[in-house]
């Protein structure tokens, strides 16, 4: 007589909660995101047109008070974040799409590897401040257009070493090793052959390259690089207001939360979007 073995029940697949946990982030990024770029539009009050007291705080129109000169908190914060977050993306954008052509031509040609890592080496070492700073002195008239050009060159030889990295295993898997025997260019390969497997990195890049360059253009715009008074711009009004921080918190803590809410959910919907390359472990009962 043979014994029936009990067939294990199929686990759950876990993609349903995956995605619904994704969509519930990407929720909670548009938000802020739709904010900052529609602010303009539902503003309460013009942004240099004082409405109270300086340092005032909420009530009398203006719901988080007022600031050094008795401007709207509220009506600064929603009109300060628009050109920040485009140029964090654009540098973001740009960082990212070299580091994807540069990274995947670099390991299929040593002698360019070899010049990517001692690029990024000597990026890495030099502080974005200094960098910043640096350019800043170059390009005196260049405020924020000089700021973002800072952050591009600072990152970019840092992106390109961690996809040159990722795709080091993939240039001598055996698709790429055909690829060659067909006699396939190297730009083929690259973005062919070897790119479309490293999109979990390139979208995790993408994030950490959006963060850090908020993190730039903030810091540069509390040391006054780039937005100049009265501009509205939260790095900017946090410097301006700190003077008053115990009159009306509000006038530092807003724009500070903005900038904060605005990194911590854009990195988390990218690393949520990515897809899951962790290895799944196999188990015998």
């Amino acid at each position: 007589m043979t014994a029936t073995l009990p067939v294990a029940a199929p686990r759950p697949s876990r993609r349903p909660a995956r995605r619904a946990r994704t969509a519930a982030l990407v929720a909670v990024a548009v938000l802020p995101l739709l904010l900052s770029l529609a602010g303009p539009l539902v503003a309460p009050h013009s942004i240099d047109t004082p409405v109270t007291a300086p340092f005032a705080t909420s009530g009398g129109g203006a719901l988080l008070g007022g600031d050094q000169l008795g401007r709207d908190v509220l009506s600064r914060v929603l009109h300060g974040g628009t050109l920040l977050i485009l140029g964090a993306l654009l540098v973001a954008v740009v960082t990212t799409v070299a580091a994807m052509l540069i990274g995947c031509l670099a390991v299929l040609r040593p002698a360019l590897g070899r010049v990517v890592e001692r690029g990024a080496d000597v990026a890495i070492l030099l502080p974005p401040l200094l960098g910043i700073m640096l350019i800043a002195l170059v390009w005196p008239g260049g405020g924020r257009r000089a700021v973002i050009a800072a952050a591009i060159v600072l990152g970019t030889p840092y992106a390109v070493r961690v996809v040159a990295a990722a795709a080091s295993p993939l240039a001598t898997a055996g698709y790429v090793e055909a690829a060659l025997a067909r006699g396939e260019s190297t730009p083929y390969i690259a973005l062919r052959e070897i790119l479309p497997n490293l999109r979990a990195t390139v979208l995790t890049l993408f994030g950490l390259r959006f963060v850090e360059a908020v993190y730039v253009i903030s810091m540069a715009g509390f040391l006054q690089i780039g937005p100049q008074p009265p501009a509205s711009d939260w790095s900017l009004m946090v410097r301006e207001n700190a003077s008053g921080i115990l009159l009306n918190p509000w006038a530092v803590i807003a724009p500070s939360l903005a900038i904060a809410l605005l990194a911590v959910t854009v990195s988390l919907v990218t690393r949520s979007l990515a897809p899951d390359t962790t290895a799944k472990a196999v188990t015998r009962s």
